[in-house]
């Protein structure tokens, strides 16, 4: 098992807030990206790869206005129902807050967290999704639970398998390049091997408060975006 950063997800009250963070944070306009109908969100992607973080890139999402996820009694991916992100977002403004791994079976992945002697975490459902772009049809299986939970405060990461294309593959460069991601947790140790179920052991996780920290080039020079617990 070999998982990889696939991309940051910064989440936003709407995404035209979202839009006006990253050109004030990161200097940079978000590219396009879609509207998810089987969770109630839309998004703006920008290519963030790197040498050391290749396909990868990051995520703006919101939910999008007047919709609702198209499972009934399903909540949203990335905890974007919970009150308590949603009060930081409306007070603090747009925030990473998980991150999602790719992976080559997201079926053997869930299984290895969920069978690890040492992790047992149920990582959810692995749902299909799909939505068309100029470049092609992007096709994915992701994971996600009932209950919309990140896990870790965001630290143990959503997991995909792309089909064929990737969204990296229609992405211009952006000036942006992913240098690092670490965290922090109370429980780091189980993180830890939570992490290693997956092939992910190469991401540094230290005790201490929860915390996603990614550091990023851009044309301003080194930004650290971090969750900061939310």
């Amino acid at each position: 098992m070999r998982a990889q950063l696939d991309h940051l997800v910064i989440a936003a009250a709407s995404l035209a807030e979202g839009v006006a963070w990253c050109e004030a944070t990161l200097g940079v306009t978000p590219g396009p990206g879609g509207s998810h109908p089987l969770m109630g969100t839309h998004n703006r992607l920008l290519n963030i790869a790197s040498a050391a973080f290749p396909q990868a890139y990051l995520e703006i999402i919101a939910i999008e206005p007047g919709k609702q996820p198209s499972r009934p009694g399903t909540r949203r991916w990335f905890d974007l129902d919970d009150a308590v992100l949603r009060a930081g977002l409306a007070q603090r403004g747009p925030r990473l807050v998980h991150f999602v791994a790719r992976v080559p079976d997201a079926h053997a992945a869930l299984q290895a967290l969920a069978h690890d002697e040492h992790a047992h975490i149920d990582r959810g459902h692995l749902l299909e999704a799909s939505r068309d772009t100029p470049a092609g049809r992007l096709e994915w299986q992701i994971t996600v639970r009932d209950d919309g939970q990140r896990l870790f405060y965001g630290a143990l990461p959503t997991l995909i398998q792309w089909g064929p294309v990737h969204p990296t593959d229609a992405m211009p460069p952006s000036g942006l390049a992913m240098q690092s991601l670490r965290a922090t947790h109370p429980r780091a140790a189980a993180l830890d091997a939570a992490l290693s179920a997956i092939g992910m052991s190469d991401m540094p996780v230290q005790p201490g408060a929860p915390n996603l920290v990614a550091v990023l080039d851009t044309p301003r020079g080194p930004v650290t975006l971090q969750s900061e617990g939310l």
